[in-house]
């Protein structure tokens, strides 16, 4: 039997962490259209709306069905505001890892989002999911990724060399691809010794039901 994360809701000081839905399509397809977004991800360029409800419809329900991941809207507590992505992935639940990876709007950048969100999942998926090791992979130049991962205790592995594919702006302003390196991160529980009050005191997590 294929083992599959739950349905969930994670709440941190500032944010909540929930299932996309598709109220979520037009502030997704504004999101992924940034430049930053473009140069270090693989979403397809533009990133239309149908594009982003195919994502929360098809591709993150089937990820979670299936066992291999799961994908959360970051939201802003106040506002509701879309401010992120996380995402899980290439989760082996023999080995009990999982990769995570997350995406913060341009006009979110620089307010700690990223890595605030990212801890919150890291504590759930250990205490919760009893995972045992999360992994990461940054591209060589991308430095606010590399940041992220070291404010939440993560340990660089190693160099996958050539083993990434970037993109950036060719002179007559299309998108070309570039090859560079991945960084590869890893985060095991013991590196998260004293986050879990951080998170408890914040809110924890709870359970989100009605979520298909």
């Amino acid at each position: 039997m294929t083992s599959t994360f739950p349905t969930i809701s994670i709440s941190t000081e500032r944010l909540v962490l929930r299932p996309l839905d598709e109220d979520d399509v037009p502030a997704l397809a504004e999101m992924m259209n940034d430049e930053q977004i473009a140069a270090w991800t693989a979403v397809p360029q533009p990133f239309t709306e149908s594009d982003a409800r195919t994502w929360i419809t098809e591709y993150a329900p089937a990820e979670r069905t299936a066992g291999r991941g799961l994908d959360l809207a970051v939201t802003e507590f106040l506002t509701q505001r879309l401010v992120g992505v996380i995402q899980l992935g290439k989760t082996n639940w023999h080995v009990r890892s999982t990769e995570l990876s997350y995406i913060v709007a341009s006009w979110a950048r620089g307010e700690g989002y990223a890595s605030e969100a990212a801890l919150a999942t890291a504590q759930w998926l250990f205490t919760d999911q009893k995972i045992e090791r999360i992994e990461l992979r940054t591209a060589a130049d991308n430095t606010a990724s590399q940041q992220v991962a070291q404010k939440i205790g993560c340990i660089s592995e190693g160099v996958l060399r050539n083993a990434c594919i970037a993109r950036a702006r060719a002179e007559d302003g299309t998108w070309t691809e570039v090859r560079t390196d991945f960084i590869v991160w890893s985060l095991l529980p013991e590196d998260l010794e004293g986050a879990g009050e951080q998170l408890a005191e914040s809110g924890g997590f709870t359970s989100y039901t009605d979520w298909n």
